[in-house]
């Protein structure tokens, strides 16, 4: 029989975790309508900001939730037998206009990954590739450790 025991995780351990994965799952809403994809995500520990390239269409669902800047949570989580971790973020994600791209843009995009989950059977003149960042407002992180007691089982 497995005890599960939950603990919050240290800052220093939120911010080891972000800076060990680079993908996530960003969700979104419009009114009573949910949106979650799985995306490729740089992380800035000193400015505590979020960095993605979102690649979609001018017809696609993604592109609809995208319109204004919708608050957003991103959600980053690893199984490491017998520990689990997971990290949930919440800001307002924001469309980063090229013309108003900064150094510090052009080099946190650049250590970015290129999505990995965009598979697209559209032809590439049709995708539209927006850089945007999260703003952190709120984080928390939760571990939750298995440790395994014995056999407990009944015998009849």
């Amino acid at each position: 029989m497995a005890l599960d025991q939950q603990t919050e995780m240290a800052p220093e351990e939120i911010e080891e975790l972000l800076g060990r994965h680079e993908t996530a799952v960003l969700s979104l809403a419009n009114a009573d309508e949910p949106y979650a994809i799985p995306i490729s995500y740089g992380y800035d520990a000193d400015s505590n900001r979020f960095y993605f390239r979102l690649v979609s269409t001018p017809e696609s669902e993604k592109r609809a939730f995208l319109t204004s800047s919708p608050r957003a949570r991103i959600v980053i989580y690893e199984e490491v037998d017998p520990i689990y971790r997971s990290v949930v973020a919440k800001g307002t994600l924001e469309r980063i206009d090229p013309d108003e791209m900064s150094v510090e843009h052009v080099v946190q995009y650049g250590d970015t990954k290129k999505p990995l989950f965009e598979i697209w059977g559209e032809s590439k003149r049709d995708l539209d590739i927006q850089l945007y960042q999260l703003d952190v407002e709120s984080v928390g992180g939760r571990r939750i450790d298995l440790e395994e007691h014995g056999d407990d089982s009944v015998e009849e």
